[in-house]
């Protein structure tokens, strides 16, 4: 029997490398998606908690936690908030959550936490949007085996690639070892600056290796962009003429449209 498509995707922003727009990226694609009507949940599921603190959420008072929901203390659904776009939701992360690889290390199904709480509500939303922490460990390979596909975000800075290789080994291994069906859903290229020759020249080379895995969108470097966080918005509620906002919607209309 043919393996039905399930209607829901679960994408993971990952990137080892900290300050690439990983949380950026989960915020306002997330609030793009629920703009075109689609019911998003973001799944913070980074330790530093940034996706929860830049929809608003004092990470510091929250107690139904993704953390508490990966080790069954909290039912999954008890841990969803809602926000102030209708159709788009969040799992909070918080400091607890730093716990979980030491935890869980030894176990020999420790990569499928995840996985398994994600999949009693997965059939609730159309996209399920993981952000990762900047590290390749337990957390980050729990996002992997829980999701369909991979979007990467790569500031196009002269060290963009390195290290990448790292990220799609890991992707590989999760692919072989966990979940055959994972696959790199696209490269997004982000804070570009478009005045300078060293943005053009690693969207050049990123495109050359990648071809059309990459995002004809690229995200601009935009002040109000790095601004919003701190107002826990995200773009469109803060800035919706800016150019980082034009950017994230365009990004979601290219996902829907592929």
């Amino acid at each position: 029997m043919k393996h039905e498509k399930r209607k829901s995707e679960v994408i993971s922003i990952a990137n080892q490398k900290g300050g690439v727009g990983k949380t950026t990226t989960a915020i306002n694609l997330g609030a793009s998606l629920a703009i075109a009507e689609k019911n998003v949940l973001i799944v913070d599921i980074d330790p530093q908690a940034n996706s929860t603190t830049g929809l608003g959420i004092d990470k510091s008072t929250v107690e139904k936690d993704i953390y508490s929901v990966m080790k069954k203390s909290v039912p999954i659904r008890d841990a969803v908030l809602d926000y102030h776009l209708r159709y788009l939701k969040i799992i909070p992360s918080s400091r607890n959550l730093a716990r979980f690889e030491l935890e869980n290390a030894s176990e020999e199904e420790g990569h499928l936490h995840l996985k398994n709480v994600l999949d009693e509500i997965r059939d609730d939303f159309d996209y399920i949007i993981i952000d990762s922490p900047p590290s390749l460990g337990l957390i980050t390979i729990n996002a992997l085996t829980a999701s369909d596909s991979v979007l990467i975000p790569i500031q196009t800075e002269y060290y963009a690639l390195e290290g990448l290789s790292d990220l799609i080994s890991t992707i590989d291994r999760t692919r072989e070892n966990f979940n055959p069906g994972l696959e790199i859903k696209g490269i997004l290229l982000t804070m570009y600056d478009e005045r300078t020759n060293l943005s053009k020249q690693v969207e050049g080379e990123i495109r050359d290796y990648f071809k059309t895995k990459v995002y004809s969108v690229i995200i601009p470097r935009n002040i109000r962009l790095s601004e919003a966080p701190s107002f826990g918005k995200p773009i469109q509620l803060y800035a919706i003429k800016s150019a980082g906002s034009e950017a994230y919607m365009s990004l979601a209309r290219e996902i829907l449209n592929k």
